[in-house]
């Protein structure tokens, strides 16, 4: 017996990708609490920036999911698409893991430095500066697969969006300051989403 796509189906594996990144996040949260922060870039645009991403990434999905709200954006669900979807959040679920186990202790929910901060240039970090923010734009994508409305479906893409566009720069700049020439040869042999090919 083969699992029908429905709309509720992709409703249900939205919850899991979410579920899924709170059971990966929880650990580390409590382990880089331990390690007392250095440097803290956590004012109120960080905290607008983070309630922005938050909204189209988890208040206004989640919304939907329960209610089904707003309906007046519903589109045609596809199921090929849903399928998709799913391919997706089990990337962004892996790139997630991927990421956390590489920063161990360094990880942080927004710009902060820790004591003893080390410029983490392994695992997935080799080849991607930032693939947490990779991460999340597969959780973006999979959310506009998944979700067939147009508020809810989308809400990601443009919540996330909005904070990756005005924080990315001042994380690099916030790098720079800290590792300087170590961090702009990263930089020079990295990708910033994608792995540098050439």
């Amino acid at each position: 017996m083969t699992l029908q796509m429905t709309p509720m189906v992709a409703k249900i594996v939205w919850v899991l990708m979410a579920v899924g990144w709170y059971a990966l996040r929880i650990p580390h949260v409590r382990r880089s609490r331990k390690t007392p922060v250095a440097a803290d870039g956590m004012d109120g645009t960080e905290r607008l920036r983070l309630a922005v991403s938050l909204t189209g990434l988890g208040l206004i999905p989640f919304v939907y999911v329960l209610t089904g709200e707003p309906t007046f954006a519903r589109r045609l669900f596809h199921p090929e698409l849903a399928w998709a979807g799913v391919a997706v959040a089990i990337a962004a679920l892996a790139m997630f893991r991927l990421t956390h186990k590489a920063l161990g202790r360094n990880w942080s929910v927004s710009l902060q430095m820790r004591q003893d901060h080390k410029l983490v240039t392994e695992g997935v970090y080799a080849r991607i500066r930032h693939p947490m923010y990779t991460a999340f734009w597969l959780w973006a994508i999979a959310q506009a697969l998944l979700l067939p409305n147009w508020i809810a479906g989308l809400s990601g893409l443009v919540g996330f969006g909005t904070l990756y566009l005005l924080r990315v720069g001042p994380e690099e700049e916030m790098m720079i300051d800290r590792f300087g020439e170590d961090y702009r040869a990263y930089m020079a042999r990295t990708g910033r989403l994608l792995p540098k090919w050439f």
